[in-house]
């Protein structure tokens, strides 16, 4: 049974794309333009009542019934959860990833955002406050992850979703005016992930 992604090529979709491709799960991508207000469409907000992508729809959900699913976090958590894969089974393993993905959700994803809006304003003046605060809080995000994958190859021991939430935004690293060079731990840990077929399909596959 095919899974339909509704979503658009940005780092909430990539999260996605990048699990479907490494749980080997079926999916078919539904694009929804935000750029056109589609994520305000009636059809879309039946799906996801805050009008933001990504959103899936498992037509094979719980108890073999159809189930629809917003929040990026709560995707990769409801897959995990499905296939078994990516989540740790005991409670003292799943710990870490949900601490490291509630990390990127409030944090590393938000901060970056605040980034890329100031960076497009015209106006200097406009720019300069939001670019100056934005910029360094994600900064020091970077570190707080390069320090956490000084000790780790992934953010929670084992390859999990959480990688998976992190990587759609580091992916967009050049968007927010960093250098993986000046953070080596993560840098190696980008390229690891990078390097991996099925993240790569999950990159490469057409979201818009």
């Amino acid at each position: 049974m095919t899974i339909e992604l509704h979503t658009w090529n940005t780092p909430n979709g990539r999260k996605i794309s990048v699990a479907l491709e490494e749980m080997g799960l079926p999916y078919k991508v539904v694009p929804v333009n935000i750029t056109k207000g589609e994520q305000m469409a009636p059809g879309f907000l039946k799906l996801s009542p805050n009008n933001k992508i990504p959103a899936i729809v498992d037509p094979e959900g719980p108890d073999g019934k159809p189930v629809s699913i917003f929040e990026s976090g709560a995707i990769l958590l409801y897959l995990g959860e499905k296939t078994g894969k990516f989540l740790p089974k005991s409670l003292a393993g799943r710990i870490p990833v949900y601490e490291w993905l509630m990390w990127q959700m409030g944090g590393f994803g938000p901060m970056p955002g605040q980034v890329h809006h100031f960076i497009a304003l015209e106006n200097e003046q406009d720019r300069a406050y939001g670019l100056k605060r934005y910029m360094a809080e994600t900064r020091r995000l970077y570190g707080v992850l390069d320090r956490r994958l000084e000790a780790h190859d992934f953010v929670a021991g084992d390859l999990s979703v959480a990688d998976f939430a992190i990587l759609g935004w580091a992916w967009r690293h050049p968007r927010h005016k960093v250098e993986l060079a000046d953070f080596p731990n993560v840098k190696r840990w980008y390229e690891a992930l990078m390097a991996r077929p099925a993240v790569k399909r999950g990159m490469d596959a057409k979201l818009d």
